[in-house]
């Protein structure tokens, strides 16, 4: 009974004041959208029980055929004496176990072939493979062995993450690591780092165009505003709010399981092994509880927002670039367990006071109702209108709103659109741009968005386009794609900014 009415109280206060809001639309990994508009198509015709005739051509359609995947309910269990689930189940097991007899009367036929290209192999040797070849391998295999079931079952294949899409990698075109021109660029931001005051103005024109690896960390405390410009100031500056962060831990952090913090605390508890679930490094136990700390004392500091859901993926950039500051290998793989104690509390805190001072510029987002993100909507939709008129008009046509999909880009800041990796050199270009978080990333999604205009116009109904937006094929990206679209944007950004009746009605 009690459980029961903890579970009725999350969903009356949902909407009160400071309690937690939802990311509609969430999702980990992105999806293939190829993979997701075939599976689409083949289930509808397997289906033989179907709700209506044609797809779903409107929203209230594609709600009416569709369940909430963001169901309050969605650490219950799941009802699997449902009659779809039966009708899967059976379906299931009878393409399995035809696929089962075929291939083991497949193996009757031929078992002196098999012998045979056994005994070719020396006994004493040893066919060494390494860890890739050995996946893709593998990869082939069950590939071979699930295509004719697939065709059967229709269920989709969950994408495989290239190596390509490690945080380490800055460009995904393969270029060398360290060119003459970067080497250069190198020495110039240490030239600026070291002298006595650093020129702030400077040092964001040469970081608007990315950040060198080595001097990353140092350069976004700077430009964050967390550290002073005086070079003889900065190491009292991190001393004193290094020891600050850890009073506040001492302060608040046991108050956490109260009744009037427990909801708080409960809900980050569980979206932070939600964060970057495809990178090692963010499920560990010991990062996780970091990424706890953090997010909590944040909240009950900021009790005019609170936790928002989403706020948990800003800290991820943060930790990785102070992270790298310590370790030259790849970041993503680390084990942070070999860290001393020292280095973790300076990566913590450093994360934490960064993170804040980002959220000081945009907090209106996570405020009761989320302000700030209306209002970004709205703009992204007037700015559309007039940019690509065609794009404008397919999404009136099929009745999809801006809301259903550039909330997650606003809430987010796009970090479920890209890889970790693009959103850092993201960020570098948004902490040297005036208000870069608050007003440049309306342009940097109007970009995004026209980026896409192909692949939306050839969608011609509402859940095919509500799908592809959701999930856009960025995984391959890097360097060289994060800047085009950073010059798109600043190219919009340049036309409208300063005379914003060009784009309202």
């Amino acid at each position: 009974m009690a459980a029961e009415n903890s579970k009725q109280f999350w969903k009356r206060s949902a909407k009160l004041p400071g309690s937690i809001q939802p990311v509609y639309g969430a999702q980990h990994p992105p999806l293939d959208p190829r993979l997701t508009k075939n599976f689409i198509k083949e289930r509808s015709k397997v289906n033989t029980i179907p709700l209506k005739n044609k797809k779903a051509s409107s929203f209230h359609e594609f709600a009416r055929n569709t369940s909430d995947a963001w169901d309050i309910g969605d650490d219950e269990e799941e009802d699997f004496s449902s009659p779809s689930f039966q009708t899967l189940n059976s379906k299931v097991a009878l393409a399995t176990a035809a696929q089962v007899l075929e291939n083991h009367s497949k193996l009757r036929v031929k078992p002196e072939r098999s012998q045979s290209t056994t005994s070719d192999v020396p006994a004493n040797y040893k066919v060494i493979k390494s860890s890739s070849d050995a996946q893709l391998s593998r990869n082939s295999s069950d590939t071979c062995l699930r295509n004719p079931l697939h065709k059967q079952q229709s269920l989709p294949l969950r994408p495989i993450i290239p190596l390509v899409a490690r945080i380490s990698d800055q460009n995904a075109s393969g270029a060398p690591p360290m060119t003459v021109r970067e080497k250069t660029r190198l020495e110039k931001f240490r030239q600026l780092l070291s002298s006595h005051s650093t020129d702030l103005d400077e040092l964001r024109k040469c970081s608007w165009p990315g950040v060198p690896r080595e001097v990353r960390p140092v350069t976004w405390r700077l430009l964050s505003g967390y550290l002073p410009a005086n070079t003889e100031r900065r190491k009292l500056t991190l001393q004193r709010k290094r020891e600050e962060y850890f009073g506040f831990i001492e302060q608040y952090y046991d108050s956490r399981n109260e009744e009037h913090h427990q909801d708080t605390y409960r809900q980050i508890h569980i979206d932070i092994p939600r964060t970057n679930p495809l990178i090692p490094l963010f499920q560990q136990p010991l990062v996780q509880e970091i990424f706890e700390r953090i997010l909590f004392i944040w909240a009950i500091r900021h009790p005019a927002s609170g936790y928002v859901q989403g706020i948990n993926d800003l800290v991820t950039p943060f930790f990785v670039v102070f992270l790298s500051e310590y370790v030259e290998e790849d970041v993503e793989n680390f084990d942070v367990t070999n860290l001393s104690q020292d280095m973790l509390r300076s990566i913590e805190a450093d994360s934490f006071w960064c993170m804040s001072k980002l959220l000081d510029g945009i907090q209106d987002n996570y405020t009761f109702a989320q302000p700030g993100i209306q209002k970004k909507v709205k703009a992204l939709e007037e700015l559309v209108s007039r940019i690509d008129e065609q794009v404008h008009n397919h999404f009136r046509r099929y009745e999809v709103e801006y809301l259903q999909f550039a909330f997650r880009w606003m809430n987010n800041l796009l970090m479920r659109e890209l890889p970790l990796r693009c959103t850092i050199r993201l960020w570098d270009t948004y902490q040297s741009e005036p208000e870069g978080f608050s007003h440049f990333h309306l342009y940097v999604c109007a970009a995004f968005l026209i980026k896409w205009r192909k692949e939306i116009l050839d969608e011609e109904d509402f859940q095919g386009l509500l799908m592809l937006l959701q999930n856009l094929p960025t995984i391959h990206w890097g360097n060289e794609e994060i800047g085009l679209l950073l010059a798109e944007a600043y190219r919009l950004k340049y036309m409208f900014a300063d005379a914003p009746n060009h784009y309202r009605r």
